[in-house]
């Protein structure tokens, strides 16, 4: 067994545990987490692969801009915070947990691609990206759409099921703010002067 085997079953090992403790976990933070160590080690996978484009895509916009997401929206539930609060020491164990996998991942990609004698196939003319963007956009371009369309409908729902009407909300009507005329705005009022005895 060479050693990026090794490193691919440790990654391998470390994404399926990681992606059960998503699905198991009964806090949505701790879930989240988890998530985010699922996208590195999905990424270092990918790195494995000599996939560089789409492992730095993956870190860059899952964990960068779909994870804030996610935490936007489980922040947007109503969660008693006060519960949580209490128990705050009880995150430390699960965040020093992913973060130090995502650091031995991170070693481990940098240290394997190092000492790895295995010759890699030649990338291909003009690199990953082209190569991926032909295949999106030319061979599976329909897929791509699909997909597409597919996350914009997502999006409507997500905001259709979290927009609500607030009570006690305050609204301007520009109608009614047009029509008001002078003496609506202004009211003088003709008060006796006081005398000091």
């Amino acid at each position: 067994m060479t050693f990026t085997t090794a490193i691919f079953y440790v990654f391998a090992a470390i994404l399926i545990f990681a992606a059960l403790r998503v699905v198991t976990t009964r806090n949505p933070v701790h879930a989240a987490l988890w998530l985010v160590l699922c996208f590195f080690t999905a990424a270092a996978v990918w790195l494995l692969l000599g996939a560089e484009f789409l492992a730095i895509t993956l870190v860059l916009v899952y964990v960068g801009a779909v994870m804030v997401l996610f935490l936007f929206v489980i922040m947007m539930l109503d969660i008693n915070f006060d519960n949580l609060r209490k128990n705050f020491r009880s995150y430390i164990p699960v965040g020093a947990t992913v973060g130090v996998l995502v650091l031995l991942e991170m070693a481990l990609v940098v240290v394997g691609s190092g000492l790895a004698s295995d010759a890699a196939p030649p990338p291909p003319a003009g690199g990953n990206t082209r190569a991926l963007g032909l295949l999106l956009y030319v061979d599976y371009v329909y897929a791509f759409e699909i997909a597409a369309v597919i996350l914009l409908v997502a999006i409507v729902a997500a905001i259709a099921l979290t927009h609500r009407t607030r009570r006690g909300t305050k609204h301007q009507n520009p109608g009614l703010q047009v029509k008001v005329k002078r003496e609506d705005r202004v009211r003088l009022l003709d008060l006796p002067a006081e005398t000091r005895e």
